[in-house]
């Protein structure tokens, strides 16, 4: 392995976990590692193209829940607005036949059980929302309640190691919304019928993001398109979700500076996978509607460069000479295979529109993506990543562009 590729892996993702901070979209730390990202790449000699995103920054603030006197720990939903509830009668709900039939305007509704065991999809998230999240969403907005309170316990697949993660997360609804724990709910339900004090200072404003996108421009030729989301959850270092794949994007753009293929390269840092309304990601829908047929292949990159097991590829529709082309390199190299198909990341959008997909993460993640408790969590710091295979995992998907 390439020592100067390994320490420029490691000085990015310092760059991008320690010293930029908060990459949540509309943070100051997301408008820094975005620019990072444009001056690392430019300096390797690709054109670079920014979009500029409406977005709504967050702050939580603090949080407090009362009854008689006795205080419950909880935290603001992410991206709900702020309330003062003096008093509201608490009324307990588990399934939605309970939320149809309950009368809550006006109180303070405490989902717990079965209606809270998934987090709810954003109101206007287009890529995945079941008919059930949005019925529990109309029929919150319906019944309006002065504040929603969320007992939950833990789901990685949907909202990754957190816990309790927030059942609600959308800047698009306006009920206040807290969480807590499910430990903390089930105490909570024996003052159901009695009057609880609710208190959160969590603030909306609205702020700027950017994506952007380097590129190697060939006329009239095919695309492919190299893709990492550059944003992390508040409160999360997002090591391996994603600032690896970043990496990957900036050692790719190094490794692929001198590329004289017959296909237009883009490396694009999407901003907005781990927020609820992914600015980035529609932004990059409505500049390519009607050129995704121009699009060969996308490879993208998230969760990658976990320091145990292997370095997992997975495929989506691609031809068979492209995987191929892409399983040949893998043979070659070590501490790669290929891995289980996993939806959650951004090569579900080019999967919707028929382009062929690559996917590139860690095996440890995509095999256990049901049960980890790590991503979203403050244990995704830099002291988990293997630069290494970091850097392994640039040369492999480098390799692979050359050779197609």
């Amino acid at each position: 392995m390439n020592t100067t590729l390994v320490e420029k892996a490691a000085c990015h993702l310092d760059v991008l976990c320690r010293r930029v901070g908060n990459r949540a979209v509309g943070s100051r730390g997301n408008r820094e590692a975005t620019e990072f990202f444009e001056r690392t790449a430019s300096s390797f000699g690709w054109e670079i193209e920014t979009d500029a995103l409406d977005v709504v920054d967050w702050d939580g603030g603090a949080a407090g829940l009362t009854f008689r006197g006795d205080s419950f720990h909880v935290q603001a939903s992410p991206y709900s607005r702020g309330c003062s509830i003096e008093e509201a009668e608490l009324v307990r709900v588990s399934s939605v036949h309970e939320l149809e039939r309950a009368e809550l305007r006006g109180k303070a509704v405490l989902l717990h059980g079965e209606i809270a065991r998934e987090q709810l999809m954003p109101k206007n998230f287009i890529f995945y929302n079941p008919e059930s999240h949005r019925m529990i969403i109309s029929l919150l907005e319906h019944k309006n309640p002065a504040v929603i309170i969320c007992a939950t316990g833990r789901n990685s697949a949907l909202a990754g190691g957190a816990y309790p993660f927030p059942l609600i997360e959308d800047g698009d609804f306006d009920i206040p919304s807290v969480y807590m724990t499910d430990v903390e709910g089930a105490r909570l339900l024996a003052h159901s019928g009695g009057m609880v004090t609710i208190r959160s200072s969590a603030a909306r404003r609205p702020d700027k993001a950017f994506n952007v996108t380097a590129l190697r421009r060939v006329s009239g030729a095919k695309r492919i398109v190299l893709t990492a989301h550059i944003d992390a959850k508040k409160g999360t270092p997002g090591a391996i979700d994603n600032a690896t794949g970043v990496v990957i994007l900036l050692l790719a753009a190094e490794l692929l500076r001198d590329y004289t293929g017959g296909f237009q390269l883009e490396l694009a840092a999407f901003n907005g996978e781990d927020y609820y309304a992914v600015p980035g990601q529609m932004d990059f829908i409505r500049k390519n509607e009607g050129r995704f047929g121009g699009i060969m292949l996308n490879i993208n990159i998230d969760g990658a460069g976990y320091m145990e097991g292997d370095t997992a590829f997975s495929f989506y529709g691609t031809p068979d000479h492209v995987r191929e082309t892409a399983e040949g390199v893998i043979r070659e190299a070590s501490g790669a295979v290929t891995g289980p198909e996993w939806p959650q990341g951004d090569h579900s959008i080019f999967m919707q529109y028929g382009v062929p997909a690559i996917a590139v993460s860690s095996l440890w993640l995509t095999a256990g993506m049901e049960t980890q408790a790590l991503t979203h969590t403050e244990a995704d710091n830099p002291d988990i990543v293997d630069c290494e295979k970091t850097a392994a995992a640039a040369r492999m998907i480098a390799e692979i562009v050359r050779r197609l």
